[in-house]
Parts: structure tokens; sequence; C-alpha cells
């Protein structure tokens, strides 16, 4: 009889322990040896250089030479800090989407690249009855959705073919964009006019208009976006979404060390 999952759950549970304990382990002390790390972390020496050289493969432990010390390497860093980054940034945009909910009462999202995904790292919900339902952790397509326009189009271009080389240009709306080509030419669009948008391209009936948050090195962190209905749409409204949304993101980028938000 083939094992179950809740079968399967405690190997997995004692694996991941056991991953945790060596990183432990390898952070407390710079150099380790194999046979000295099976004694801290009471695993053998077999089970300890299987899970090292697939840290090793991913990139969170490094190997000196052929020798047998190994240490961390500077990737779980680069993850703390970006986790300390997103929670400064949701603290600071929280202040400013809130304005932006009691000026316009539409859903206001806070979006972050994610692979080749937006995720929604903040939001706040609409005021009307008739509103945009999402929920934080939610990740849409980036070819669809305004937030995922401006995280790319600030961006070198191999690196957006390289994010967008696994992207499968699904077609959700009559008006979603289905090419690389094509989504690369309004790239350009979004750039030179400094915001982006979903014109009824993720959901039939639903508009949002999407701006960039630069962190200290100008580099697009967050897409900043007010979502509504069409049937409250006007391009008056439209005019003031922009200059609204930039004046919440330039305070915002400011706030992240950017001083030169020229929209």
């Amino acid at each position: 009889m083939a094992a179950s999952e809740n079968d399967k759950q405690p190997d997995a549970v004692s694996s991941v322990m056991k991953v945790f304990g060596i990183l432990q382990a390898l952070g407390e002390e710079r150099d380790h040896g194999i046979t000295e790390l099976a004694q801290r972390v009471m695993m053998s020496k077999s089970t300890v250089y299987r899970f090292l050289q697939t840290m090793k493969t991913l990139g969170y432990v490094t190997q000196e030479g052929e020798s047998e010390k190994y240490s961390l390497t500077l990737k779980l860093f680069e993850l703390g800090a970006k986790a300390l980054q997103n929670v400064d940034l949701i603290r600071s945009a929280d202040v400013q989407m809130r304005e932006l909910s009691r000026l316009t009462k539409e859903t206001i999202h806070l979006g972050a690249l994610e692979e080749d995904s937006i995720v929604y790292i903040h939001k706040i919900d609409s005021l009307y009855n008739l509103r945009m339902y999402s929920r934080i952790g939610r990740r849409n397509p980036l070819h669809t959705t305004a937030i995922g326009k401006v995280l790319l189009a600030w961006r070198d271009r191999a690196e957006v073919n390289e994010i967008l080389k696994e992207v499968e240009f699904k077609r959700s709306t009559a008006n979603t964009i289905v090419t690389r080509e094509a989504l690369l030419e309004v790239l350009d669009q979004v750039k030179a006019q400094g915001f982006g948008e979903d014109n009824e391209e993720q959901e039939e009936g639903l508009r949002c208009i999407a701006v960039p948050v630069f962190d200290r090195f100008g580099v697009v962190i967050a897409g900043l976006s007010i979502s509504f209905p069409t049937i409250r749409f006007s391009e008056e409204a439209k005019s003031d979404y922009v200059a609204m949304l930039h004046r919440a993101a330039r305070t915002l980028s400011a706030e992240m060390g950017y001083h030169h938000y020229d929209f």
C-alpha cells in the first residue's frame, strides 16, 4: 500500500529541521568540517554531507576549495534583507495607501515582483460595495496587470527577457496581451508616460492604474495601484488617479531613499 501524505509528513518536517540545524550551526561559526558539523548537529556524516551538497547547489553554502570546510554564503542575508525591506516598505506605504483610499474610496494595492509574477504585499479594500476582490499574498501575471507592467518597464531589457522566459501568455479577456513582443512595446509606453494600465486585461469590467516605487538605488521595488470598475471610469478620474498615485509613490520612494522621482 502506498504511503499517505500524512505518513510522509514527519520525514519532511524532520528534513527541514535538519537543514535549519545545519544552517544555524554554520551561522554560529564561519567554517565547519563535516565531522565537526555532524557532531554538533548530532547527525551522521553521510546525512550532513548530502544536505550540504544540496545547499551548495542552491547557493546557500560554499565549500573552500577541495577541503571539507563549509560556510554560509550571503544568500540568506539577501533573503533577510528583502524581508526587512518589505516590512519597511509596507509600513511606509500603509500611510500613503490609506490616504489614497480616503481620496478615491477605491481598492489600493502594493505589489512586488516574485519570480515571473506579481504578488500583492499590501492592500486597502474599496469602500464601495462594487469592488475588486483580492487578498494579500495572491499572485497575478505580469502581462495582464498594471503593477506587473511597471515592475518590468524600468528594468534592463535583458533582465525583462530573462524574467519573461518562462511566462505563458495566457489570455484572460479579449484585451489581454498575448505575445512578448506586444508586451515589450507596451513597456516602452509605460516608461515614457510614467504609469501602467490594466484595461480590462485581467478581468472584464475592471481597470487598474499603477505607478512605480523606487528604492535608494533607483530600482523599482514595487508597484502602487488603484483598481476600479469600468462603470466608475472617466478620463478626468484617470488623470486625477495618476496624479494622486505619483504623489504617493514620490513620497514613498523618498522614504526608501530615492529622491529623483520626476513624474
